[in-house]
């Protein structure tokens, strides 16, 4: 488009030159302005990793080669050589028909993966174009070349490098084409601009599919999709910077039986969800304009992750803002199965738990399920650390917890210390079933040390205490050892208790370490995990006077610290 439009908070656009001009008007430079409209980019980092690549992942050992000019591949059965085609890039395995008349067939019969980045001249090692990039029209032509050849059925098909705008006739007879071969994984993307183009509906029609990733598309009006349309075997829904409207994610997620899996990163809209499910075993949310979420009946939900998401009214992460702004709720009903939440922002997010128990005589609202939490709070602002013994109470059976500590700001807003802790009453999960506490980027504000303070001394079961120490601890100079020492002086309720202490990798305070794939992936057991994001950063210089002075302070509490090493 010769002046794309740029979505601005919620269906409202302008153009590209508009914003231009705005710019100038207010002196400021406008070629800075491809920064923030190469933003909707940000949607490659949440999408799948194709299942096929042009790089081999481990080259054949020499040994395996025999050099007597028998082609033994050739005489392997059909089943196994069209195996091995599916397994191989489109344009790989269409290359393999001049190899023999006997695999010249072969390729029209196996399932077919394409991926169009592929079809780039570097494969798509470059990574994604910038927005102001032309469209590839060789890819796009070669797309439709290999989609009108192949008869079906599709593996899979990553389409992500196509201008839709300027392609909108390939694009609705590439959905008609994959509808009618049986497509099964399915990632499309918008290549902007506009950011908010109207999603085919015909895409409602594929019954084939397992798999589903869309970006930066707006969906399509729901009112418009024949009532029968529906996802009988989706079992993965990605929903990636959209346009969508409440009625339309509702009919999406009603049309999908099965689904197990729905990740929503980056929506260009605000998000209501409200989830009544009998598959849905995992739920993530991030980057997003949330409003509020409702749990009303999800048996099978074992994870909701909500990372890095944007409160109604803000542009900025909650841990950048005040707890002063306007809240979102997240109201949890039916879903027994919830064993892993976070991440929650106590002051700034109200959470509301439909299920209530009697206890001594009083209701309380809980959530017995729910075994690992991970926590963001604001440890410079009062109000949100006095929310944290409330949000703790409502999960009694809790056996992991992780902190991360946000920066702020603004002028922190008092310290809560330890005789706020002692004397605000029992926390159940605390006292009996927290074994292990992970408390990130660690900042040496007393309201921090009191927080750990209070769960090293009233923790009956705690096994582990690791404590990652934020960079600024160390380069404005100031004494680790001293900031830690009133642990020492703790009554460890526990005296097998394990201290561990880390030296964060990263450089200024930012969010949690997060991986959308990781925590769609049930074989890892804790994704808030920093060992599966990245290794303890060694302790360079200061290691040897840091262990020493450590060693002599805890030691005598019978307490064991390890500084882990890279």
């Amino acid at each position: 488009m010769d002046d794309p439009q740029v979505l601005i908070g919620v269906y409202r656009s302008v153009s590209m030159s508009e914003m231009c001009d705005s710019m100038k008007q207010k002196g400021d430079d406008p070629e800075t302005l491809d920064l923030g409209t190469n933003m909707p980019l940000l949607v490659y980092g949440y999408l799948p990793h194709p299942p096929v690549s042009t790089t081999p992942a481990l080259p054949l050992p020499a040994a395996v080669w025999v050099h007597d000019g028998v082609d033994r591949i050739s005489r392997l059965p059909d089943v196994v050589l069209v195996n091995i085609l599916s397994r191989l890039p489109a344009k790989d395995a269409a290359r393999t028909a001049a190899l023999a008349s006997r695999w010249r067939p072969l390729w029209r019969t196996a399932p077919l993966a394409l991926v169009d980045s592929h079809l780039l001249p570097d494969g798509g090692a470059s990574g994604p174009f910038t927005i102001r990039d032309p469209s590839p029209r060789a890819v796009t032509a070669a797309v439709s070349r290999i989609l009108a050849a192949h008869p079906g059925p599709f593996r899979c098909v990553h389409l992500t490098r196509t201008i839709m705008q300027e392609h909108r006739a390939e694009m609705t007879r590439w959905l008609d084409i994959l509808v009618a071969k049986g497509v099964q994984e399915l990632v499309f993307v918008n290549r902007p601009w506009p950011i908010d183009l109207r999603l085919p509906a015909s895409l409602f029609s594929c019954a084939s599919l397992t798999r589903l990733y869309l970006g930066i598309w707006r969906l399509p009006d729901s009112t418009a999709v024949p009532r029968r349309a529906r996802f009988p075997n989706l079992r993965e829904l990605g929903l990636c910077m959209n346009v969508m409207e409440d009625r339309d994610l509702a009919f999406m997620l009603e049309r999908s039986p099965v689904l197990e899996i729905l990740v929503i990163m980056g929506s260009q809209s605000q998000v209501r969800l409200r989830l009544i499910s009998q598959s849905l075993r995992c739920v993530q949310l991030g980057h997003t304009y949330l409003e509020d979420i409702d749990v009303v009946d999800a048996p099978s939900l074992e994870r909701l992750f909500l990372w890095d998401t944007i409160l109604t009214g803000e542009l900025t992460p909650p841990r950048m803002s005040s707890t002063r702004n306007h809240s979102s709720r997240l109201n949890i009903g039916r879903a027994p199965n919830l064993r892993m939440l976070g991440y929650l922002h106590p002051g700034g997010q109200e959470l509301g738990i439909t299920n209530s128990v009697i206890v001594a005589g009083s209701k309380e609202s809980i959530v017995p399920s729910v075994q690992i939490l991970a926590i963001e709070v604001q440890f410079g602002i009062r109000d949100a650390v006095k929310k944290v013994p409330g949000f703790l109470r409502c999960f009694p059976n809790l056996e992991t917890l992780h902190v991360h500590s946000s920066s702020i700001s603004e002028e922190p807003t008092g310290k809560v210390n330890l005789k706020f802790w002692q004397e605000g009453g029992p926390i159940k999960c605390v006292l009996q079933s927290l074994k292990k506490v992970f408390f990130n980027e660690f900042q040496g504000s007393k309201s921090e040390v009191a927080f750990l303070k209070f769960i090293a001394e009233r923790g009956r079961v705690l096994e582990q205490m690791a404590v990652v120490v934020a960079r600024e601890c160390f380069s404005l100079g100031g004494n680790v050892n001293a900031k830690l020492k009133p642990l020492t002086s703790a009554k460890w309720n526990n005296k097998a208790c394990k201290l561990e202490l880390f030296k964060s990798p990263h450089d200024d305070v930012g969010g949690p370490a997060y991986s959308v794939e990781k925590a769609c992936d049930f074989e890892f057991a804790d994704p808030f995990d920093l060992n599966y994001h990245y290794k303890p950063e060694r302790i360079s210089q200061l290691e040897k006077p840091i262990w020493r002075a450590v060693e002599c302070l805890f030691l005598p509490s019978k307490v064991v610290l390890l500084l882990l090493l890279a």
